[in-house]
């Protein structure tokens, strides 16, 4: 029989020295199955990030960075809406009852706001569109009765579900058509292949009332536009490929398009400037600014990251402002080196440094509706936040959320009266 290591002796003495009675304190019994809630009202810069590698949410509150919580997603991608009462939330999820394999499970889980404890769920048809898109996969009505979920299998159509009751209300067929987006009570539209838009009706149970075709609004073979659009009151705003900001008016019965403009000028298209990004467009509703992620890139680099914020006024269709985005630092073994806490010196003092060394490759963004509002950006491969000063453009800090990454970013209380 082999002898026993000297040091492996030590740790078996050490740990029946420490077994025996009377060595150590006793501890009293850790209360379990406590239920903590989360400060009322809700934080006005608290975010909720999406993780795909973790298949989770972290909320965190941006001005303090303090981890507030977090909550299960299920598979890849899921849908997170926000309903103007504020009590509960909504996402869209897929499970599989073996992991990566088995009977899948499509459903609308609905929480708790101030729990974050799941308290309903509603089962789907299983075959909800999944993407890497943060954008276009649910929405909800205006008066935030349904919810309507983009299926893509492959053929398209919508689960309509009645969030009142509790219950699925229809499928409605979309062919041709992808995406959703809420346009009214009762209201949703979808992007078609030929550069049209579908407008569904609902009736009071969930069901088609109407649904009918507009005109194109743009060349879908030439320049088609993205997915990933950003909502101005009852406008909505389309960007393509080349930079066309391509405005949809659905506060009438039927969609009116007032036209494109650039927001890109002929100097800015001589330098090769591009839209492009995860969720490259934000709006903040009273002040009319438009926020879009733009790089140096060329045809069809509309996924990629953004190096700059360009600011546009609304109302005049002029860039106001560009700023110039930093690197929120990258993301290792769920912790960020931007800000070196975890890891073994000399890195842990080296670490920061060399990530502002990065290109900043924000993929997001998003800003809150307050009236000091930020600007929370976020990159594929970091899970860290980095906070602008909206109307300054200024960068304040970077904010970690301990997720692997970043995928998308909701601010979903931060509306001032």
């Amino acid at each position: 029989m082999r002898r026993m290591s000297r040091t492996a002796a030590r740790f078996c003495a050490l740990a029946l020295l420490l077994a025996a009675p009377g060595s150590r304190a006793e501890l009293a019994a850790e209360p379990v199955g406590r239920v903590e809630r989360l400060p009322s009202p809700p934080g006005r810069h608290w975010a909720f990030v999406s993780d795909l590698l973790n298949h989770r949410y972290a909320l965190v509150d941006l001005d303090t960075s303090r981890f507030l919580g977090q909550i299960s997603s299920g598979y890849l991608n899921s849908a997170a809406l926000f309903p103007r009462a504020k009590t509960e939330f909504y996402l869209v999820e897929t499970y599989l009852s073996r992991g990566a394999r088995g009977e899948r499970s499509d459903i609308v889980t609905i929480y708790d706001s101030a729990t974050l404890l799941p308290i309903g769920e509603v089962l789907l048809p299983p075959r909800r569109a999944i993407n890497a898109s943060p954008a276009g996969n649910a929405a909800l009505s205006d008066d935030d009765r349904f919810l309507a979920v983009f299926n893509q299998d492959p053929g398209t159509s919508l689960s309509i579900v009645d969030l009142a009751e509790r219950r699925f209300a229809a499928e409605i067929p979309i062919a041709g058509c992808g995406c959703v987006y809420g346009a009214g009570p009762r209201r949703f539209v979808s992007l078609c292949q030929d550069g049209a838009l579908l407008v569904v009706a609902l009736d009071e149970r969930g069901r088609a009332a109407s649904v009918s075709r507009s005109a194109p609004f743009f060349d879908a073979e030439r320049d088609p536009v993205t997915e990933k659009a950003a909502r101005h009151g009852d406008h909505w705003l389309f960007a393509s490929f080349e930079g066309m900001l391509h405005p949809v008016d659905l506060s009438g019965p039927e969609p009116v398009f007032p036209g494109a403009w650039s927001l890109l000028s002929a100097e800015d298209r001589a330098q090769g400037y591009k839209i492009g990004g995860g969720q490259h467009l934000a709006v903040h509703e009273k002040r009319g600014l438009l926020y879009s992620l733009v790089h140096e890139g060329g045809e069809w680099s509309h996924k990629e990251p953004g190096s700059e914020l360009w600011v546009y006024d609304l109302a005049t269709r002029e860039r106001v402002r560009q700023i110039a985005l930093v690197s929120p630092g990258l993301t290792f073994m769920g912790r960020s080196l931007a800000f070196g806490q975890g890891w073994p010196w000399p890195l842990n003092r080296i670490s920061p440094a060399l990530m502002g060394l990065l290109p900043p490759g924000i993929s997001n963004v998003v800003v809150s509706q307050d009236d000091a509002p930020l600007l929370a950006t976020s990159a594929d491969y970091s899970g860290s936040i980095a906070l602008f000063d909206a109307l300054t453009g200024a960068h304040l800090r970077n904010v970690p959320t301990g997720n692997f990454t970043a995928s998308s970013v909701h601010t979903p209380f931060g509306v001032d009266p």
